[in-house]
C-alpha cells in the first residue's frame, strides 16, 4: 500500500515509491527506491522536499501515515460537502480542438486589443468584457489543454502584448486545473491571466518594442506596468481582488528580488507566483523583437534552473505536470534514431506522450508518418533528448502537431 509520510518519518529499510515535490528538488536519478545508505537518508532530509510515498509492501511501513485511497477519499469528501464536484470532460482530439481553438484564439485577440487600446485611452475596464474570453479559453483547455496554448505561442511583434494575455489566460487556468482550484478559482485565475499585463498600455511603444537592449531608465519605465496596471484595474468595475493581486505581483520572486514590492515566499500569494511560472514561460516561448522563443522542453529546463529562487517549487513542478517535460509542439529525437513532435501528453508518465514520428536520422529525410504512445506497454521506443527544429531545417513543426496546413493558421 502506498502511503504519504513527512520526511522526519523516514527511516532506512522503507521503500520509497515517489519523492513529492519539483522533480529538480533532489539529485537523485531514481524515482523509487529501497532506502538503505544513511547518506540517502540525510540527502533527503537535506533538500527542499518535505514529504515522501513509500510502499509498506516493498519495505518498512509507520504507523501515521496517509494511503494513497485515504487521501483521495477525503478530497472527494471535502468536494461533495461543497457541493462540487470534479468532472474529467471527454478529451477531444488535437487536431479536432485546433480548428476551433484557431478561432477562439482570433476572437480572444481582437477582444483583448480592443479593451486595451480603450484603456490606454482611459476607458475604465469591466470585467464583464473580459468573462466570455475567458469563459471560451477555459471552455478549450477543457477539451484539450495542449491546442490553445500551442497556438497562443505564435506570435508577431504588433501581436505580442495581446497574445500574451491570452496564453497567459490559458496557461493560468491549466494550471489551476492541475492544482484542483473550484470553478470560482478558475475563472477568476484565467481573468487574472487575461488582464495581468494591461499595465502595458501606459508604457511608450517605443520602449515596449524596442529591439535591442533596454536601457536601465528604460528597465525601470517597463517595470512599472504592474503597478500602472493595478491603477486602471482599480478604476474598473467587477475585477476581483485575485485579478489586482496578480497584476500587482506576477513578478514578484520567492527570494525577494522582484519587483514592484520585493516581496519574499509566504509574502506572495498562491494566485502571483502561478502568474510568475505562466507569465516567464509564456514570454520564453515566444519570438520577441529582440530574441527567438526558445522551444518549450528547453524553456522548463530553462526555468528549473531558476527555480529556486525565482518560482515556487512546488507551483512550478505542478506546472510541469499540467504542460508536460515535454509539451505539445515539443521536436524530441528517439532512441531508434527518429525525430517526431509531441502531439499528446499520456497519464502514465511525463516522460512517454504521444509522438508523431516523421524524419528518420539516418537517412536524413522525411518519412510518412507515424502516431506512436511512449507509454504503451508493447512501445520499445523512447524519448533520448529534445531538439531545436532550426537545426533540422524543419519549419513546419505546427502543421505536424496540430495536423492544420500553413493555410489555416
Amino acid at each position: 500500500m502506498l502511503i504519504r509520510i513527512q520526511v522526519e518519518q523516514l527511516r532506512l529499510g522503507m521503500h520509497i515509491h515517489e519523492l513529492c515535490g519539483s522533480w529538480m528538488d533532489h539529485p537523485f536519478w531514481r524515482g523509487a527506491f529501497l532506502l538503505e545508505d544513511p547518506k540517502d537518508l540525510q540527502t533527503i532530509l537535506s533538500t527542499g522536499i518535505r514529504e515522501v510515498w513509500i510502499d509498506d509492501a516493498k519495505g518498512l511501513g509507520v504507523k501515521g501515515g496517509k494511503d494513497e485511497e485515504e487521501a483521495s477519499a477525503k478530497i472527494e469528501a471535502i468536494l461533495m460537502e461543497a457541493g462540487k464536484t470534479v468532472e474529467t470532460p471527454s478529451r477531444v482530439e488535437t487536431y479536432e480542438e485546433a480548428v476551433r481553438a484557431i478561432k477562439i484564439c482570433a476572437e480572444s485577440k481582437q477582444a483583448v486589443t480592443s479593451m486595451f487600446k480603450e484603456a490606454r485611452m482611459g476607458k475604465a475596464l469591466n470585467a464583464d468584457d473580459a468573462l466570455p474570453v475567458v469563459e471560451e479559453i477555459s471552455s478549450s483547455v477543457m477539451r484539450n489543454p495542449g491546442a490553445l496554448i500551442g497556438l497562443a505561442r505564435l506570435k508577431n511583434q504588433d501581436e505580442y502584448t495581446y497574445m500574451h494575455s491570452v496564453a497567459v489566460c490559458a496557461l493560468m487556468v491549466s494550471l489551476a486545473r492541475q492544482l484542483k482550484l473550484d470553478d470560482e478559482q478558475i475563472r477568476m485565475v484565467g481573468l487574472a491571466g487575461l488582464l495581468h499585463d494591461v499595465g502595458k498600455m501606459m508604457i511608450p511603444l517605443g520602449i515596449l518594442n524596442k529591439p535591442g537592449k533596454l536601457t536601465n531608465t528604460e528597465f525601470e519605465t517597463i517595470k512599472s506596468h504592474p503597478a500602472e496596471g493595478h491603477k486602471m484595474l482599480l478604476a474598473g468595475s467587477g475585477i476581483n481582488d485575485v485579478v489586482l493581486d496578480v497584476c500587482l505581483h506576477h513578478h514578484e520572486k520567492v527570494d525577494g528580488s522582484g519587483y514592484p514590492e520585493r516581496l519574499a515566499d509566504a509574502q506572495i500569494s498562491l494566485f502571483a507566483k502561478m502568474g510568475a511560472v505562466c507569465d516567464v514561460y509564456d514570454a520564453i516561448t515566444s519570438n520577441r523583437p529582440y530574441k527567438d522563443g526558445w522551444e518549450p522542453a528547453e524553456a522548463l529546463r530553462k526555468m528549473a534552473e531558476w527555480s529556486e529562487g525565482h518560482f515556487d517549487v512546488v507551483i512550478f513542478h505542478a506546472f510541469v505536470k499540467a504542460v508536460g517535460i515535454y509539451p505539445m509542439g515539443s521536436l524530441v529525437r528517439l532512441k531508434s534514431d527518429r525525430l517526431g513532435v509531441v502531439i499528446e501528453q499520456t497519464d502514465k508518465s511525463l516522460l512517454v506522450p504521444v509522438v508523431k514520428v516523421f524524419f528518420s536520422i539516418k537517412s536524413n529525410g522525411r518519412i510518412p508518418p507515424e502516431i506512436l504512445d511512449l507509454s504503451k506497454p508493447a512501445c520499445q521506443d523512447k524519448i533520448v533528448s529534445h531538439e531545436n527544429p532550426a537545426q533540422w531545417d524543419i519549419h513546419d513543426i505546427q502543421e505536424l502537431w496540430s495536423g492544420l496546413p500553413a493555410a489555416s493558421w
